[in-house]
């Protein structure tokens, strides 16, 4: 499989200076809005709404979402009123800032060699602002912002770079592909270490020598050392790893947030269709995931707080398609209902002390195990079927 490439915009591709930056935007929404909303209203409500969006672990409300919810009942307006405004500025107005960046002249030539060693390319921004501005901010730094696979933004992603579960959305966006991957930053708190934590590998673009106990000596450089770094490197060794209780909960936080996103915008026969006679329609791909979450990993998860090494059973669940008539039901209500199954998996998990993910069990198919182990295997399940899901659409006809 091709390598997947996950680049970051401002600093790593487009010189910004952030601190210069933010102000300067928010300044200028501030003035444009300014015959609606008073100016420190206004900022307020956009420094308000942004700490919720970083802080948001919401896999069923989008970003976009969470800082609606705040943003407008703050200012006394209904979302709505003020979206022409809005869409002028990021049209109009906020391409006027790019005066504040420059391009990095590594960029482009770096990309196009990238693009021609067939790396499946995504644009891992943070997902704090519409992806008109991440469009704004490609063409600034000299590129084509539709020849990337994917380029993260608030209208569709659900949790910021400060979450682990962010690489885990863009992953499952990209279909969980069984390949190489790195994860390319300059900024180590939300580049690096989350995407570290969820097991991936990562280089740090910087323009002076640094130390760091966080990467490898040979993980950071400029976008030119990172080229020169690839031409001499095994790419198998930038296979993931997942194993780690973090990883871990990334995975599954992240996995209804890219199955809610990768089926939002289906019709009613999508999800009764199927590609060949004997692979699921996308209803019944959704029926197993709802009545596994329910009935077997509700299940392994509660016998660890009952019992010391317990027996852990995997039932059967190949059979319940057929037995259990998926394709006649709704496959919406069923990815709903998985959500809110997903929501207690969670908060079971939430609740695991460090010690406890070490707690031995007897596995009926793997046979000794930790619940460390048996979590991983509800992770690795995810994966395979948010896999089975994404490939699933990609058959279908646009």
């Amino acid at each position: 499989m091709p390598l997947t490439l996950l680049l970051d915009l401002d600093d790593t591709l487009l010189n910004t200076n952030l601190q210069a930056f933010i102000p300067a935007y928010f300044q200028a929404l501030t003035k444009e809005l300014a015959p609606h909303i008073a100016p420190e209203k206004m900022f307020r409500a956009l420094i308000s709404g942004t700490n919720l969006m970083n802080q948001s672990e919401d896999f069923a409300r989008t970003l976009r979402d969470v800082f609606d919810a705040d943003f407008y009942p703050q200012l006394g307006i209904t979302k709505g009123e003020i979206d022409d405004e809005i869409e002028k500025f990021y049209d109009q107005t906020f391409p006027t800032l790019q005066g504040l960046t420059s391009p990095n002249p590594e960029a482009k030539p770096f990309v196009d060699w990238a693009f021609s060693k067939g790396f499946r390319i995504a644009i891992a921004t943070d997902p704090l602002l519409p992806l008109k501005a991440a469009h704004h901010r490609l063409r600034w730094a000299g590129l084509d912002p539709h020849q990337f696979e994917l380029v993260t933004a608030f209208e569709a992603y659900h949790f910021s770079k400060t979450h682990s579960a962010y690489y885990a959305e863009v992953l499952g966006r990209m279909g969980w592909q069984e390949s190489p991957i790195l994860m390319v930053g300059n900024d180590l708190e939300r580049d690096i270490l989350p995407a570290k934590k969820l097991g991936l590998a990562a280089y740090l673009v910087e323009t002076e020598p640094a130390s760091s106990s966080a990467l490898d000596a040979d993980m950071r450089g400029t976008l030119q050392d990172l080229q020169l770094w690839f031409e001499s490197t095994d790419l198998n060794s930038l296979k993931p790893s997942y194993q780690s209780a973090e990883a871990v909960l990334g995975t599954m936080l992240a996995t209804p947030a890219s199955i809610n996103g990768l089926t939002e915008d289906l019709d009613d026969d999508a999800w009764k269709r199927k590609s060949s006679a004997s692979d699921w329609t996308l209803t019944e791909l959704i029926c197993h995931l709802r009545d596994t979450e329910r009935e077997i990993h509700h299940m392994q998860l509660k016998l660890f707080t009952k019992r010391e090494e317990p027996f852990i059973p995997r039932p059967d669940t190949g059979v319940w398609a057929s037995q259990r008539d998926y394709l006649h039901e709704d496959g919406r209500s069923a990815l709903a209902e998985f959500n809110e199954a997903r929501r207690e998996t969670i908060a079971l998990l939430k609740n695991i002390s460090p010690a406890d993910w070490e707690r031995k069990a007897r596995h009926a198919i793997f046979g000794p195990t930790t619940f460390l182990e048996v979590a991983g295997f509800m992770a690795e399940h995810d994966r395979l079927h948010i896999h089975q899901t994404w490939a699933l659409l990609k058959k279908m006809p646009k």
